[in-house]
């Protein structure tokens, strides 16, 4: 079966690789244009190393566009963490169309941040889709789900590269296996009956320490590695990454603790210990080297 695979950074790369082990015919491979100034995508690099045929082109809305994937006479294309829009007359170019995958339980969390948001929420599981894209955003058939749980203290970065990039990878090639035995599944489902969600941006991840405990602690996993927690000291930002919860009472947003274990601050509920923060300007440290860099003390106010 000739394979196109049409995805970007080190989920397409990983997706590139089984596809190779599997001995698959990937008559192409497609990815976003490199930026000037920045490194190549690493899907890019291993198209080339391979010697497979890479196409970058900027937008997949154009005559030129779709005469490039229906000159590929591809079996089947697979899309793989893709960001540029794609329409329907190119994802149908090949015989049996495009199948997509997306993190998220769809038509759940729905959009860009369909990792960050579940975490934030205080979910306890979420999963992957692989669906038959349409011209909607993230909508569409589904073909297969897969569901993990959520650890009560893991992070965006725990949840994807421990769970849902492997799982995602698996499934691909799932739907790759149901494509070549003909069961080629469009359930009645869509991913439209969800509300779409936008990304967990600077917004989304500022903590408010008068809220539960909880909500402030989901925040900080759903913000780790990003786009990080914030948080103020004297006016000043601070971001917050690794991070535990623990008992305790007082007044939110006040430093109650310093130690070589971390700071801890006082929450709604409950303390959370800051264990590495970025403060502005600086790199990610200890946050008992923050603490000590920048002369704080208990009693010392977050969030203003």
């Amino acid at each position: 079966m000739r394979v196109v695979l049409h995805g970007q950074q080190a989920f397409g790369k990983a997706v590139l690789e089984r596809l190779l082990e599997r001995g698959e015919d990937v008559v192409a491979v497609c990815c976003a244009p490199t930026k000037e100034g920045k490194p190549e995508d690493p899907l890019a690099e291993l198209a080339r190393e391979k010697g497979l045929p890479l196409h970058q082109p900027a937008s997949w809305k154009t005559p030129e566009a779709l005469e490039l994937m229906q000159s590929f006479n591809a079996d089947i294309c697979l899309m793989a963490y893709v960001l540029l829009f794609v329409p329907e007359a190119v994802r149908d170019a090949p015989t049996y169309g495009t199948f997509q995958y997306h993190p998220s339980l769809c038509p759940e969390h729905r959009g860009p941040s369909s990792i960050n948001w579940p975490i934030a929420m205080g979910k306890t599981h979420t999963g992957l889709t692989i669906f038959w894209p349409d011209d909607g955003l993230d909508e569409g058939p589904i073909m297969l789900q897969k569901t993990c749980p959520i650890g009560p203290d893991e992070t965006l970065g725990d949840v994807y590269f421990n769970k849902l990039f492997p799982m995602g990878v698996d499934a691909m090639m799932e739907g790759l296996d149901m494509v070549k035995a003909g069961v080629i599944i469009k359930h009645d489902q869509r991913l439209d009956d969800g509300s779409y969600e936008g990304w967990f941006n600077k917004d989304a991840a500022a903590l408010d320490w008068a809220k539960p405990v909880a909500d402030t602690y989901n925040t900080i996993r759903a913000a780790n590695p990003a786009p990080g927690a914030w948080t103020l000291l004297n006016g000043a930002e601070v971001k917050i990454y690794d991070a535990a919860r623990v008992d305790g009472d007082g007044t939110p947003g006040e430093v109650v603790d310093i130690s070589d274990d971390g700071v801890t601050v006082q929450g709604n509920g409950g303390r959370i210990v800051l264990k590495r923060v970025r403060p502005d300007g600086s790199g990610k440290i200890a946050a008992s080297e923050w603490a000590q860099s920048c002369g704080l003390t208990i009693g010392t106010k977050l969030g203003q």
